[in-house]
């Protein structure tokens, strides 16, 4: 019974000294002036990004790509339009061997013209044309005017008209071990973008979403670098929609002095004035690099702790 008795304190011991260590290591993780809580240091579970992930994910390039090789229909032309896996297609253009593989792109416009955020279109037309990726194709025959091609791999239904490329393999993504998400981080000084659109022209954002931003290879961003989604309540302040729940009442009946919200700009009372600028800036999200060209990246959402948005800083992870 002794025996038992102290096998039974060794094991309370051991285990009292394990989460003794384990709390000293997470507050020694944290910054100064900070203590690890599961809201402001939440743990990172991030999503591993798929095959679909990296070849379907699409991308913004500065330079327009050539449009001289391109679809212009399938086996069952014309009563077939939309081609998928496994679906025979024709191409029109130069260069075609046997054997050869494509990846198929389309150049996009949105139909909506909806901006996002104040500057959205003007940012855009600065930061280059949007290509949606389709999916893959190989030679079969060129003994025609069009070669014909077979869809090994499709994302999305391809159409007379989209584009073909030759086709390169994509590095694969390496991935940071589970790490504590520093939600109220302060601004790092590090490189900093924005997401200027996403992929399906999405507006809110969660994880797996693609993002495209205006920072690329020419600022030193490689696939496989992380980067954080930002927000400040300004950010809030000025959205037309988000503004709306600054100018409501948030005062309590029984307060003697009530707050007042921005008073130079919405309401204005006898009590303290509280300044949006002075709010923290709070992280969103983690954002993975799955493709760059020399001034713009491709990311997913491989973490999220709220919705993404379009417009959103990114500020490349310290961690």
């Amino acid at each position: 019974m002794k025996k038992i008795g102290l096998l039974l304190l060794l094991c309370v011991a051991v285990s009292a000294a394990a989460q003794q260590a384990d709390s000293t290591s997470a507050n020694q993780d944290t910054p100064q002036g900070t203590l690890a809580t599961s809201v402001t240091f939440p743990y990172e579970r991030v999503q591993t990004p798929t095959t679909a992930d990296l070849y379907c994910a699409g991308f913004v390039s500065k330079q327009l790509l050539p449009d001289s090789n391109f679809v212009v229909g399938g086996l069952q032309t014309p009563n077939t339009t939309k081609f998928v896996n496994g679906e025979v297609v024709y191409l029109k253009g130069n260069g075609y061997q046997t054997g050869q593989q494509y990846e198929i792109i389309r150049e996009l416009r949105d139909p909506n013209r909806y901006e996002l955020f104040a500057g959205q279109h003007s940012m855009l037309k600065a930061t280059g044309q949007a290509y949606a990726e389709l999916g893959r194709v190989r030679i079969v025959d060129t003994r025609s005017k069009t070669a014909v091609a077979q869809v090994e791999f499709s994302c999305d239904p391809i159409a007379p008209g989209d584009i073909a490329i030759p086709f390169a393999e994509k590095p694969a993504v390496s991935f940071h071990p589970q790490i504590r998400f520093d939600r109220f981080a302060p601004a790092s000084g590090k490189l900093s973008g924005r997401i200027v659109l996403a992929k399906d022209f999405d507006s809110e954002l969660g994880t797996g979403s693609k993002v495209y931003m205006n920072v690329g290879a020419n600022q030193g961003i490689k696939v496989g670098d992380y980067f954080r989604a930002v927000r400040s309540y300004e950010a809030d302040l000025h959205d037309p929609v988000d503004s709306l729940s600054f100018k409501a009442s948030t005062n309590e009946d029984t307060q003697r002095k009530m707050p007042s919200f921005e008073p130079k700009l919405l309401t204005k009372t006898n009590g303290p004035a509280i300044h949006v600028a002075d709010l923290p800036r709070r992280a969103v999200g983690e954002i993975v690099i799955l493709n760059t060209t020399a001034t713009t990246a491709t990311g997913m959402v491989v973490f999220a702790m709220e919705d993404l948005h379009v417009g959103d800083d990114v500020e490349m992870d310290a961690q």
